[in-house]
Parts: C-alpha cells; sequence; structure tokens
C-alpha cells in the first residue's frame, strides 16, 4: 500500500523566525498521522533551527535542491551530507524553477538523483509540461521522457526510496490546476512507464505526487484519484490552516 505524501515547498519564502512560527503551527494541529507522512521544504537558511523544533516530531523535514558533489570548491552550493546534518530525510530535485531559472537539465537531473540516493535522502524528483508542450500535444511525451533521463542507472532497488512529482509549469504559481481527470492520466502514464522501466512491483509501490496550484478546495478530489499519492505544495503550504487541510485531506 502506497503511503500518501503530503510535501510543502516553502521556496524563497520565510525567515528563520517565520519559518519556526510555521512550523510550530503546524505541529500544534497536525497529531500523529498514521495513514499519511506530512513534510515541510524550508529555504537553506531555516533548515537547522526547523529541524531542531521537528526532531522526533510528526513532519519530516527536506531540502529543495542539492549540489551532486559530496563535497569541494563550489561557492554557494548545499552538499548532500550537510542536508543529512541538519536533519534532512528528502530532498526535492528537478523542480521546473530550477529547470528553468537554474539550468538543472535532465542529465544534472539525473546525477543529483544519485548523489541523494548515494547520501542516504530520499528524492522528490519533478517532471513537468510547459502550456505549449501540452498545447502542441507532446505533455505526455515530453514527461515520460523527464521520467526516463531522471532514472537513467537507478536500479529496482533504490527505486524503494524515490518519489515522483508532476507539476505541469502552466500550473505553478498560476492558480491553474490540471482537472483530476487529466492529473490522473498522467500519472498513470507515468505509472505504466515505470511498469516498462522495472515491473509492475515497482511501479505499483512508487509513490506519485501532483503538484500544481494544489488548495484546501480541490485537494479532496486529486487525491481521490488511483493514481494521485500525495501532493507538492506551493503556496498554500506557507499558511497554517491551508497546508493543514490538504495534509489532512478526505479521500471522495
Amino acid at each position: 500500500m502506497r503511503i500518501p505524501l503530503l510535501a510543502g515547498n516553502w521556496k524563497m519564502y520565510k525567515t528563520v523566525g517565520e519559518a519556526e512560527a510555521l512550523v510550530q503551527g503546524l505541529l500544534k494541529e497536525v497529531g500523529t498521522p498514521k495513514d499519511r507522512e506530512v513534510l515541510v521544504c524550508p529555504p537553506f537558511t531555516a533548515l537547522y533551527p526547523v529541524g531542531k523544533i521537528l526532531a522526533g516530531q510528526a513532519i519530516a523535514l527536506g531540502a529543495q535542491d542539492l549540489y551532486p558533489a559530496k563535497e569541494g570548491a563550489f561557492t554557494g552550493a548545499i552538499a548532500p551530507a550537510m542536508l543529512k546534518d541538519v536533519g534532512c530525510t528528502y530532498v526535492i530535485i528537478g523542480h521546473s524553477e530550477r529547470r528553468q531559472f537554474f539550468g538543472d537539465t535532465d542529465e544534472v537531473v539525473n546525477r543529483k538523483v544519485k548523489v541523494a540516493l548515494e547520501n542516504g535522502l530520499k528524492p522528490i524528483m519533478c517532471v513537468g509540461e510547459s502550456k505549449p508542450q501540452r498545447d502542441a500535444g507532446m505533455a505526455e511525451a515530453v514527461v515520460l521522457d523527464q521520467i526516463k533521463a531522471g532514472l537513467a542507472g537507478i536500479t529496482a532497488d533504490q527505486m524503494a526510496t524515490i518519489v515522483i512529482a508532476y507539476e505541469p509549469i502552466w500550473a505553478i504559481g498560476t492558480g491553474d490546476t490540471a482537472t483530476p481527470a487529466d492529473a490522473q492520466a498522467m500519472h498513470c502514464a507515468i505509472r505504466q512507464t515505470l511498469t516498462t522501466l522495472y515491473g509492475s512491483q515497482i511501479a505499483e509501490s512508487t509513490r506519485l505526487l501532483y503538484g500544481g496550484s494544489v488548495k484546501p478546495d480541490n485537494v479532496d478530489e486529486l487525491m481521490s484519484q488511483p493514481d494521485i499519492d500525495g501532493a507538492l505544495v506551493g503556496g498554500a503550504s506557507l499558511k497554517v490552516n491551508d497546508f493543514l487541510r490538504i495534509a489532512q485531506f478526505k479521500q471522495l
């Protein structure tokens, strides 16, 4: 059985004090969920203080990116061991904003997935198409090519800790959301591709998240789709009540 994962990507928001207040607010109400996993991914500056608050609690800690090397002279970069050191268990890799603004190619995404795994971090590998690509009927081909390239050289055993997040670029931060049927269709195609690559057992156990303007008023319908196993949430994860409602989704 796939345990739903509700992950908050805080992007470049929240000072240390604001991050501490947000996570303390979440902890007051989230309880101890038995049938789902809740994760927050603050900016790098807040990882250490937030990690101290979350130690032993019901919310997991993740990072928004890493550099694909153990250590070295890479000014401004963050090593995987540094993330582990402050309590991270997950790391987001290949988010469309990393691809668009920082030049992360499929090859870079693949390297980051591998170094995350080598250092005991669970990758959340993001894929998604642009509006022009969807309008041209290329959405599925683009996404499945990103899947294959991002997972190149990844073994079936390694897939056990990888999460895949489908985030249509045109729905990120725009207020537009793929319809539940559209999101389900893409998730189904992804799972079929994983079946081809790794077999049905691995494909059926891999968690697939949806991201792209997930909000309290659409999470229940999205989470009721058979191949959607969670959400990677942007803006709504910055407000205690909104993210709590998403984390406490009800399947219809």
